[in-house]
């Protein structure tokens, strides 16, 4: 049994379809990376002025806990403003995470312009092709930017020899089938 020669996606591909993903996705990770960083920014300096003003408060004045009371308080002030501050910067860290995960959720459903599907037509060499047709399940919608990017990343997962290995299968397993089934 001779074994057909196996064509390989090549540098080319995985270089067109990054270029043309990263041209499609740039506004959103821009607008992802601006808006983290803003909030960053504004966290930090609100608490450090929540912290300068937890640290400021004075308990002395309760003369209702004692001196005793008092004193625990005070000594015990920076831990309640810290355990704040962290449980604040985990509701805003999972907040962006939301956000940034719904931008690019909302990327990978946006269709691609005719002039990016032209440039892979004739770009993509005929595996990676077979990928992106692989890839793109629901045919009765346009090409999507989330189709690209699992383009992408079958092709990183060896897809084309998968594809190609199959259907070397299903041609010996349709001539065994025609051998037994004269019609």
């Amino acid at each position: 049994m001779t074994t057909e020669p196996t064509l390989l996606p090549n540098a080319r591909d995985h270089a067109l379809l990054r270029n043309i993903l990263l041209k499609l996705t740039a506004t959103q990770k821009i607008i992802a990376t601006a808006v983290v960083v803003i909030v960053t920014l504004i966290w930090y300096d609100l608490l450090n002025r929540l912290l300068a003003f937890g640290g400021a408060i004075d308990y002395a004045a309760l003369h209702v806990l004692g001196a005793e009371g008092s004193a625990l308080l005070q000594r015990y002030n920076p831990f309640f403003w810290w355990a704040t501050i962290v449980l604040c910067t985990i509701i805003i860290a999972y907040f962006l995470y939301l956000f940034v995960r719904s931008t690019a959720q909302r990327t990978r459903q946006r269709p691609i312009d005719q002039h990016s599907v032209t440039q892979l037509c004739q770009g993509l060499s005929a595996p990676a092709l077979d990928v992106l047709l692989w890839a793109w399940q629901n045919r009765s919608e346009p090409l999507r930017i989330g189709d690209l990017q699992r383009t992408r990343n079958e092709l990183r997962a060896h897809r084309a020899t998968k594809l190609q290995h199959a259907a070397r299968q299903l041609a010996m397993i349709e001539e065994a089938r025609r051998k037994h089934d004269p019609i």
